[in-house]
């Protein structure tokens, strides 16, 4: 189903795993509508793709997207030993068995279909925060993100940021080294449901955030590229 012999190339992407094509093609077409790339896998291909891909394309995965197939409760203890990304399962039936039964194999969290993708990259996005604040702090070079609500610091001074700039910057740098589309900001800054807000503001958010750490760092950690999104890149 899924060609991967070349690679991911370092976009972050959410996997689909399905027995049938029709479920991973059609959750891997609205995933695109969304901006937001992905790959469909049959379980079996699946594995094997887990045990063979590079760090880097294991980096890049975003969360997992598990549906209906054999044996699926195995799958968490197999993601976990190559990734921490979110495991979100897809449920055809409303049965407290089975959901207990997925949460104690370790998916993170249960969707019922019939599921719009940008609740599941609303749900994969609170699992990030909840890995995040775990962590409290990612050190890269002079510069230091926190995911407890503090401000970034810069050589131990406080870098302070309005709370839409700090949030695509904690964002960024958990995605560090993979690029992401302005649609993944968009849903992991405004949510899912906000209607009211266009999306290009996003580009304004990162050029302010950008012209901050410039000024800071003396250099612009941020790489921005048309039509492909935003990538933070460790220049220290």
């Amino acid at each position: 189903m899924a060609d991967f012999s070349n690679g991911l190339g370092g976009q972050a992407v959410y996997i689909v795993v399905d027995e049938r094509q029709l479920v991973t093609s059609g959750y891997v077409a609205s995933f695109g509508r969304e901006g937001v790339p992905s790959m469909g896998f049959y379980s079996g291909e699946f594995r094997e793709w887990l045990e063979t891909a590079s760090t880097v394309d294991l980096n890049a995965v975003q969360g997992f997207v598990l549906g209906d197939f054999a044996d699926r409760s195995s799958y968490p203890e197999l993601i976990r030993n190559h990734s921490r990304a979110p495991i979100i399962a897809l449920s055809e039936t409303r049965s407290l068995e089975q959901t207990l039964e997925l949460f104690t194999a370790g998916i993170d969290d249960v969707v019922r279909k019939p599921v719009h993708v940008r609740e599941i990259l609303a749900r994969a996005e609170a699992v990030w925060r909840r890995v995040n604040s775990a962590e409290e702090k990612t050190t890269i070079g002079r510069l230091k993100v926190f995911y407890d609500g503090r401000d970034p610091e810069i050589d131990g001074e406080a870098l302070t940021l309005p709370r839409r700039e700090r949030h695509i910057l904690q964002y960024l740098v958990r995605a560090r080294g993979r690029r992401v589309s302005k649609m993944q900001l968009f849903n992991a800054i405004y949510g899912i449901y906000n209607e009211a807000v266009e999306e290009s503001v996003v580009e304004g958010h990162v050029s302010k955030l950008r012209k901050k750490l410039r000024e800071r760092l003396g250099y612009d950690p941020i790489e921005a590229k048309r039509y492909m999104g935003y990538m933070f890149v460790d220049r220290s």
